[in-house]
């Protein structure tokens, strides 16, 4: 059965701050919210600073950058490899420079953006928004982040009236620079920063740097004649995120030690030190090893025989412009999990990872669909081919069908959710084993 607080679930502000299931904000972000579900399920948190000492039976959690987050748990008998699974936590935006204030026409002032991802610009018009991010302060024991939200409609982006621009409904482009500055309000010389510093609980002058973005002010809501749809912000990833989440905390024991990855930046590459194309996991992984005893050979053994999940959403068929989708494979709303296919590898999905999967699917009575772009129409990169790029272990990319990806709002079927956490509590319930000449076979 659906949980229709799941839309207020997946309604994160900025990748910082979250809604609770009463609609109330939560001072912390996507990462602090997940700490908190799983200390609360027994996971004990570890730094990366600090000598690592494990127990079997128990669960750990790492974060890296306040945005990323690594969670496994130690199996309390023997071990073979990692079921790992990844998603991300960011999604387009725009992230509000460090000389915020801009003058504009008729004694107003407007906040400096620059696009973070490659976001669906118009989406963003006309519509209340606000800040959230984090902040760095001074204090007395050094320098410290502190996460903070302006909690109301603080902002908007108005557009041009057609009066005054008739080719506005023939597709015009939008100038970041110009057309996406919000609108702050009337002249007041540093109103942005005094308003940001009281919301961290500081003196202006203890305000160091601030890293800031953009959210919609929207909450996630059912639509359809049925409530068969979901419409909120950044399901993209936070969809797949919190279905991964939902599976690791339900799934029992098995062969393999489950590892979850949230990682962040993705829609700017991955290219940071908390992204896919870092260190973050291989790091857990080899720590948490040998933490237990594997080294060396053993580490390498327990790798090979290793699965990647990398869940990322996918584009469902567009019911007024099918032309978009390959005429074979697309999915659809509401019809289950989907895995992606890219003759050039730009999802990893090969047919042993593609087999495996799908037996998991059908071990879990999960509707699978495929996905393949129009041969025309190439993807980009994704979590899996980053970080198999560090880690050399089958993957298969997988996600749940939406509509609108990377607009400010996006929409998807209600029941995916529920059978991407249903794949993935099997996923890491099970295990994975090698076999000889290639294959593998879950336990």
């Amino acid at each position: 059965m659906y949980d229709r607080t799941m839309a207020e679930l997946l309604h994160l502000a900025a990748g910082f701050l979250a809604l609770d299931e009463n609609g109330g904000v939560l001072l912390r972000g996507i990462v602090d919210e997940y700490e908190v579900k799983l200390t609360a399920a027994g996971y004990r948190p570890l730094e990366e600073h600090e000598p690592w000492t494990l127990t079997p039976g128990q669960g750990y959690f790492v974060v890296r950058g306040q945005a990323s987050l690594a969670a496994f748990r130690v199996p309390e008998g023997p071990w073979r490899g990692f079921a790992i699974a990844a998603a991300h936590s960011d999604s387009p935006t725009f992230k509000i420079r460090e000389e915020a204030e801009v003058s504009g026409a008729g004694k107003t002032v407007r906040l400096s953006v620059e696009p973070y991802g490659g976001g669906i610009y118009r989406s963003w018009l006309d519509r209340p928004l606000s800040v959230a991010g984090r902040v760095l302060v001074r204090t007395a024991a050094g320098v410290e982040p502190r996460l903070v939200n302006v909690d109301r409609d603080l902002l908007v982006i108005p557009s041009v009236a057609i009066h005054m621009d008739r080719t506005v409904n023939k597709g015009a482009a939008l100038d970041p620079a110009v057309d996406l500055l919000p609108l702050l309000g009337m002249e007041d010389k540093g109103a942005f920063r005094r308003l940001i510093a009281a919301e961290a609980g500081v003196e202006e002058a203890d305000l160091v740097t601030t890293e800031l973005f953009l959210y919609p002010r929207m909450r996630g809501t059912c639509v359809g004649a049925a409530g068969e749809f979901l419409c909120a912000p950044r399901l993209d990833d936070l969809q797949c995120v919190y279905g991964c989440l939902q599976g690791f905390l339900a799934a029992g024991t098995g062969e393999s030690m489950p590892v979850l990855c949230v990682f962040h930046n993705e829609e700017v590459g991955s290219g940071t030190w908390q992204g896919a194309d870092s260190t973050f996991l291989t790091d857990v992984l080899s720590r948490a090893a040998a933490a237990l005893g594997r080294t060396g050979e053993a580490y390498q053994t327990s790798v090979a025989e290793s699965f990647l999940v990398s869940a990322d959403n996918a584009h469902a068929v567009h019911p007024a412009h099918p032309e978009y989708a390959d005429k074979q494979e697309f999915p659809v709303l509401n019809g289950g999990v989907v895995v992606k296919y890219n003759a050039n590898q730009h999802y990893t999905t090969d047919a042993l990872s593609d087999a495996v999967f799908r037996d998991l699917c059908r071990r879990a009575e999960v509707p699978v669909q495929r996905y393949s772009n129009r041969a025309d129409l190439p993807g980009g990169s994704t979590l899996g081919n980053i970080s198999t790029s560090h880690l050399s272990i089958p993957s298969v990319d997988i996600g749940l069908p939406q509509l609108a990806m990377h607009s400010c709002c996006e929409v998807a079927g209600v029941r995916d959710t529920e059978a991407l956490a249903r794949v993935m509590t099997a996923y890491f319930s099970a295990g994975i084993r090698r076999l000889p000449g290639g294959g593998m076979a879950l336990a």
